[in-house]
């Protein structure tokens, strides 16, 4: 039985959030929220975090969270760059974003050589999430991790328990087979709370009401390192595609992972959990994490001091 890996995508901006949000404190002792997940994903088993970061945060990142990690586990740094692009194509002088989770996952490649799970470094995802994840992951048989269709897995959250109550939230929502394996998944970049229903939009005008219990994506995935071949490909079909819009558009994990369910190259199974996602999208929503993180303490879920118990 392999150990997986654990990536952490923590290259992210922060936009809506307005400053680095990965190493806000949310816990009693400092504890910020990547702290939390390598918490429970060492519990469940997980044998090496990656770090996806990008260069300019990468000594606030180590000074805050690398260096305790590095002590508990085998930790690697990878940066996610905008010049990280097959030959043949350039980047334009204004792009300033990165290119979207498809092109973190793929920046991993190196550093990742067992099946493993991928997560946002921002999003509270639950012990049992991870327990579920990391069973599925050990599990996997020789011929599951290097044949054909690729085994993969997705943990599948209950819409009404990802919301933000400050603002809009993006998810991938997923449609089902009768037996628990993934149909499709739609990514919903705009997906806001009114009264007691929930609306996506994509242009601000038009709204289309999603059911409560709708399953989504919370971008936490278990793959096998097939998924470096494909998502090297696809990022190459992907910029061909996108070359009159090369500013804003994002090579979106769960796209990709579409189309290849679309091809018959992959089968994703669905690992349903009723846990209640955390994040801190918005400012506002840390004040409600720091809360739900303290009520989890009381009641023994965590340690007050995270490392040191």
């Amino acid at each position: 039985m392999t150990a997986p890996t654990l990536i952490i995508m923590a290259a992210g901006i922060g936009s809506r959030y307005g400053g680095l949000k990965q190493v806000d404190p949310i816990g009693p002792n400092g504890e910020v929220i990547i702290d939390y997940s390598i918490y429970d994903a060492l519990q469940a088993g997980f044998g090496k975090v990656v770090f996806l970061i990008r260069r300019d945060i990468e000594e606030l990142f180590r000074e805050k969270i690398g260096r305790k990690i590095e002590q508990r586990v085998e930790t690697c740094y990878v940066f996610q760059e905008l010049n990280a692009i097959p030959a043949g194509f350039s980047v334009p002088a204004e792009r300033k974003k990165p290119w979207g989770t498809g092109h973190a996952v793929l920046c991993c490649r190196q550093a990742v050589h067992t099946p493993f799970a991928a997560i946002n470094a921002d999003d509270f995802y639950g012990k049992k999430a991870f327990r579920i994840l990391g069973g599925y992951l050990k599990a996997l048989t020789e011929q599951e991790i290097t044949g054909m269709p690729y085994s993969y897995s997705m943990v599948g959250y209950v819409l009404r328990n990802t919301l933000s109550e400050h603002g809009s939230v993006a998810r991938g929502v997923c449609q089902a087979t009768p037996d628990g394996y993934l149909a499709g998944i739609q990514e919903r970049t705009r997906i806001e709370t009114f009264g007691d229903a929930i609306r996506t939009t994509e242009n601000g005008a038009d709204w289309l009401e999603l059911p409560a219990e709708s399953i989504v994506s919370m971008n936490m995935w278990g793959f096998t390192p097939s998924v470096f071949t494909e998502l090297e490909q696809r990022f190459k079909t992907f910029l061909k595609n996108n070359a009159s819009n090369p500013i804003k558009s994002e090579f979106f994990l769960p796209n990709v992972v579409n189309e290849l369910l679309i091809d018959g190259k992959a089968r994703v199974k669905i690992l349903p959990t009723d846990e209640k996602w955390f994040g801190v999208t918005y400012p506002d929503d840390r004040p409600l994490v720091q809360v739900a993180i303290q009520r989890m303490i009381e009641l023994g879920n965590y340690p007050s001091n995270l490392w040191d118990a």
